[in-house]
């Protein structure tokens, strides 16, 4: 039975494919348009899972949408009658959409896909915690969502048993700790539902002076994790912004220019609403654990990305095991829906894979040797074609000479983690590579930090953590016997400073606060990187590599081998292993190596 699931129309649209349960194919259609969160219907996505489930529409048996756009319209009418008239400019730009597109969904579906068969709609909730429990290792767990808003629900908890899914509870827009954490963002001059993760990686670099504001004056939150927001001090409700003036004279001025220099006081505010959202989120989990009396944890929606909190709830070891939904934003709404039809509708049983059934989520589309060297001839570059240990050895001697090498291998991730598959890597043990992979190779932030990828046996060694991490969705301390003695000058530096302090033997991986957010790589999983790894810790006696996602700044992950060439090319990446081939840069024509440099954008 083949059951397509999708998400579009608010962020990050993408497909998946079930068949007889098996989750067949998930990818985003940013991967493919290369216009980065890419919300419109996944025109690509949809086909690159019928292709790789090689079938057609026709024997699609349902196709399962991530939310209810009905009820979500209704949530939008309510609101903007609630803050009539001041609402009418934005008013006057969503309603014309959503007469014209986002109501028809099923015409939609019907029409692009040529498919005639029934379309169900699950809650956007019910989505996100299908998308985590029923994925998970776990028989039995409880299951909390986190995010910015579905229809009404921005946050829900509940249990998870076998084939069966209960909710227990929700709160409701507007009070939504993810759209607190975006208004933040939009505050500190990033993009909202593509910046977050940039407030996280700034946070070490402040203080939380702005924490007791926050608490007393835009949040009444309760000791068991319900909170409402004062609506006074935000602009979401109905505006085309996220925060109010109101907003801007508590905290101490306008929002920060995208782009413009980051002050003290911009980290200290990054902090600030980090501490806050982290205690949010443990009263949450408290109340989850004491209503529900369960010993395991599922997350899902976008807040779970927060890797931070999520790393602090795991030390609390207020559950015994936690797992994650790697696509836990809404792309993974795709595959909920799906699940939710299987399960829920048809009442089909679990099959608990003691892993989880995600396939390290490595579900995107692959390209064959004879696909990759086409592509590398109509480039006019000049390669070398390894094999097994040899492009191993290969890519080992390169990052151990400090170059930075692109790797291309295998199926592409599904969910915003490079994972092994579409990933940069380099070496961590160089104190300077941070800022070189920062400025000459991603165009982004130099306060971004950059993620360990560890051998699974050995991650104990080097870091604070005590399971696996597959999905890169955990932070934890640099272990102690890998950290630095600092100087009192050292130890005393404050903001932007802090970054050229070497903490640890992998200090291009040791965030500002001695924490990194960390993959484990197991060789079940991913036993290619894992050789790779194994490779480089026996030629260099470390067993950590810097592993980021192979795009630049503003653009997706690279999710086709011309994708992989044209970043290569347009950075200073030293080398590309792509399939069997091993590329490196200096053996090109010069007219090859002076190709365009990328456009950094404000992504």
């Amino acid at each position: 039975m083949n059951i397509l699931g999708i998400s579009a129309y608010y962020h990050d649209s993408a497909a998946c494919l079930l068949q007889n349960g098996r989750i067949v194919a998930a990818a985003q259609e940013e991967r493919f348009t290369r216009i980065k969160h890419d919300s419109d219907f996944p025109h690509h996505a949809v086909e690159f899972c019928l292709r790789q489930g090689g079938i057609s529409a026709a024997d699609l048996a349902y196709v399962a949408f991530y939310d209810k756009p009905f009820l979500k319209f209704e949530r939008i009418l309510e609101t903007y009658l609630a803050y009539a008239p001041r609402g009418i400019a934005s008013f006057l730009k969503a309603i014309p959409l959503w007469i014209k597109k986002k109501l028809w969904i099923k015409e939609l579906i019907r029409d692009s896909l040529g498919y005639s068969g029934p379309i169900l709609f699950a809650e956007h909730h019910e989505s996100h915690a299908a998308a985590a429990f029923f994925a998970s290792p776990f028989a039995e767990a409880a299951f909390l969502t986190i995010d910015g808003v579905g229809e009404w629900t921005t946050t829900s908890y509940g249990v998870g048993q076998n084939n069966c899914l209960t909710i227990h509870a929700d709160l409701a827009f507007p009070h939504s700790l993810g759209l607190l954490y975006s208004a933040f963002t939009y505050y500190l001059g990033f993009r909202v539902n593509s910046g977050e993760y940039k407030v996280m990686g700034l946070a070490p670099y402040g203080e939380p002076r702005y924490s007791r504001i926050i608490l007393d004056h835009l949040i009444d939150l309760k000791q068991d994790g319900s909170f409402r927001l004062n609506m006074d001090y935000f602009n979401y409700g109905a505006g085309l912004t996220m925060t109010s003036k109101k907003f801007h004279r508590l905290m101490g001025g306008s929002p920060r220019s995208p782009e413009s220099e980051l002050s003290q006081r911009h980290m200290d505010i990054a902090r600030s609403i980090q501490d806050v959202t982290e205690e949010i989120f443990m009263r949450q989990a408290r109340t989850v654990q004491t209503e529900t009396g369960q010993k395991k944890l599922c997350l899902a929606g976008g807040v779970a990305l927060n890797c931070v909190a999520n790393g602090k709830l795991l030390r609390t070891g207020l559950f015994d095991d936690i797992w994650i939904q790697p696509a836990a934003g809404d792309a993974g709404g795709a595959l909920g829906a799906a699940l939710v039809v299987w399960h829920h509708l048809l009442q089909k049983p679990r099959e608990i894979d003691s892993q989880d059934r995600m396939q390290s989520s490595l579900l995107g589309p692959d390209y064959g040797d004879d696909e990759i060297e086409a592509c590398l001839i109509a480039n006019g570059l000049s390669y070398r074609r390894l094999t097994g240990d040899s492009l191993v050895d290969r890519t080992v001697q390169a990052l151990a000479k400090g170059k930075v090498i692109g790797w291309f291998q295998g199926r592409m991730e599904f969910g915003p983690r490079a994972l092994g598959a579409r990933s940069i890597l380099a070496d961590a043990r160089s104190a300077d590579m941070q800022r070189r992979l920062n400025l000459k190779i991603k165009y982004r932030e130099s306060f971004r930090p950059f993620a360990p990828a560890v051998l699974l046996e050995r991650a104990a060694d080097y870091f604070l953590l005590d399971r696996p991490s597959p999905y890169m969705l955990f932070v934890a301390d640099v272990h102690p016997s890998q950290k630095r003695n600092l100087s009192p000058q050292q130890n005393g530096a404050q903001g932007i400073e802090k970054l050229h302090v070497v903490r640890s033997s992998i200090p291009s991986v040791t965030h500002v606060d001695n924490s990194a957010r960390i993959q484990t790589v197991d060789p079940r999983r991913l036993p290619l990187f894992h050789r790779l790894l194994a490779a480089f810790e026996k030629a260099s006696g470390c067993p950590v590599l810097i592993n980021t996602s192979f795009n630049v700044r503003g653009e997706p992950i690279v999710c086709t081998p011309e994708d992989a060439v044209n970043c290569f090319l347009r950075t200073e990446m030293d080398a590309l292993a792509v399939g069997s081939f091993f590329v490196e840069k200096n053996s090109q024509k010069p007219s090859i190596r002076v190709s365009m440099q990328a456009e950094p954008s404000l992504d």
